[in-house]
């Protein structure tokens, strides 16, 4: 059995030991010993790769293995990774890890919610180390199902609302992605001579496919890939959705699910459309700013402290998407180090508002003030939390904006711009974000933190209890170290994504 099979396996086995467990205690020891071996594994598969590269290994993919499932269509079960697939698989492990810990209180049907739970960090695994466009796919629904139950049960506020838009929206994006996988397909046969829903075998032969039907497609699987990564205008479910979501599950959600669109619009969309991908990036661009600015402006204007960081969420990740389609390898390895950096910061924020809301029983602004003195780990917590979204150097935020922004304002002119200074001038607009971001975050942070406690209840709180330190302190520690040796992770992702860039003919 391949390796990568036991990043599948493991929940597997945890969904089995979940249904037979009769306690609650039961019921944390496997979330915990089932998380702490995916993040063993991931660890270790880091390692492996990095090792693998110094040895001289240059394949593409590594650990590759293919088992034929459906044959009249060409479908198999495989698999491999590449130093993008590497890092998500990382990044993965330790959202789902501390998920764990940050949902250690939860009632009531604890058992049933981890057991969902489970169930989407299933799909999340698997999509990341599938290497066939239906097989990727079906995990890809695998990890959205599972949102609607999460939110609408064990969700707060307007949740049926939030569970079933979100819903709505993101199985309205499935329908684009199978019909832009069954185009590929089909057109990649007929003009090749070669039918197959490998991700590789399709890109070694794209360019067979003529421009005109490439362009008629591209635009199906990038927005169905851009609705789960809040490409404007189909982000409105986003903010909803984390606000009503359950903490493990806006950490989930934010942190590693919407890391699905921004790697599905770069491995699918562009890497196996490459012709329509210099043509049509134009038009997405633009949007993609919108989504930077407009989530930025936007979180200004919140005070509810999960509103303004599902916002903050739409800015980021539109910024992901944004440097994507700069096509640039410098711009490109950022977006892979801000889809890091944006799922461990947004993991940490939706983990500490939780922890404030379940103590305080408000994410209102206006309600909330001195908590430093009351609960000063989660205040301080929620401090260096906003610092790194700010893009304080130090912290990931930093890096892999920086990182974006260079990386854009020197981006070639490709064939389908309407002028030779058209990604420039996006990417100064772009750039705007950066002094809204510190506009919102610093407002929040004094508003919330410190003053006079307005609600003399507040003082009778406590501060974290030691599974809620546990979490905390795993994810500022990642931030962190990706803030001070960003180049180990650069240098993993930078040789995968300069071979895709070289397949899309931009390199």
């Amino acid at each position: 059995m391949n390796i990568l099979s036991l990043f599948v396996l493991i929940p597997a086995l945890m969904l089995l030991c979940l249904w037979l467990a009769k306690s609650l205690n039961q019921v944390r020891g496997v979330m915990v010993a089932g998380s702490s071996c995916l993040l063993v594994l991931a660890i270790w598969l880091t390692i492996y790769f990095i090792q693998q590269r110094a040895a001289g290994n240059t394949d593409q993919m590594l650990l590759v293995a293919s088992t034929p499932w459906f044959k009249p269509l060409n479908i198999t079960y495989s698999v491999g990774v590449d130093g993008i697939s590497v890092v998500m698989l990382l990044l993965s492990a330790i959202i789902v890890f501390t998920g764990t810990f940050a949902s250690w209180q939860l009632k009531p049907m604890t058992k049933e919610y981890f057991l969902w739970f489970t169930l989407l960090s299933t799909g999340v695994f698997g999509f990341f180390i599938c290497t066939d466009m239906f097989t990727m796919f079906m995990f890809y629904e695998v990890a959205l199902i599972p949102m609607y139950l999460l939110i609408g049960v064990w969700g707060s506020g307007k949740k049926e609302y939030a569970a079933m838009k979100l819903t709505l929206m993101l199985m309205g994006g499935s329908a684009l992605l199978i019909l832009g996988i069954l185009g590929i397909y089909y057109f990649n046969g007929e003009y090749s001579g070669t039918f197959t829903m490998n991700v590789n075998e399709i890109a070694a032969t794209s360019h067979l496919i003529p421009v005109t039907i490439q362009k008629a497609f591209f635009p199906f699987i990038f927005i169905g890939f851009g609705v789960l990564g809040a490409l404007f205008p189909f982000h409105t479910w986003s903010p909803d959705g984390h606000a009503s979501a359950p903490t493990a599950v806006s950490m989930l959600h934010a942190g590693v699910l919407m890391k699905l669109g921004g790697y599905g619009c770069f491995r699918v969309a562009m890497y196996l459309l490459p012709e329509a991908a210099q043509e049509l990036s134009w038009i997405f661009l633009i949007l993609t700013t919108i989504s930077v600015v407009y989530g930025a402006l936007s979180a200004c204007v919140q005070t509810d402290l999960k509103y303004i960081n599902a916002y903050s969420s739409v800015s980021h990740c539109g910024l992901v998407l944004f440097a994507l389609l700069m096509m640039s390898q410098t711009a490109c390895t950022g977006a892979i180090l801000q889809m890091l950096s944006h799922g461990l910061m947004t993991a940490l924020f939706f983990a500490l508002i939780g922890m404030i809301y379940g103590r305080t029983h408000t994410r209102d602004i206006r309600e909330l003030a001195g908590l430093m003195k009351i609960m000063p780990f989660l205040a301080v917590g929620y401090v260096i939390a906003g610092l790194a979204n700010l893009g304080l150097p130090g912290f990931s935020g930093f890096i892999a904006e920086m990182t974006i922004f260079v990386g854009a304002f020197g981006a070639e002119p490709l064939s389908g711009d309407p002028n030779t200074s058209f990604r420039m001038v996006a990417t100064i607009i772009a750039c705007m974000s950066i002094v809204v971001t510190a506009v919102y975050i610093l407002r929040v942070v004094g508003k919330i933190l410190y003053g006079e406690v307005e609600n003399k209840h507040f003082l009778e709180l406590t501060d974290a209890t030691w599974d809620e330190r546990v979490a905390v302190i795993c994810l500022i520690f990642c931030v962190a170290c990706l803030g001070t040796f960003p180049f180990w992770v650069s240098n993993i992702i930078s040789p995968s994504t300069g071979s895709i860039l070289q397949s899309i003919g931009v390199m």
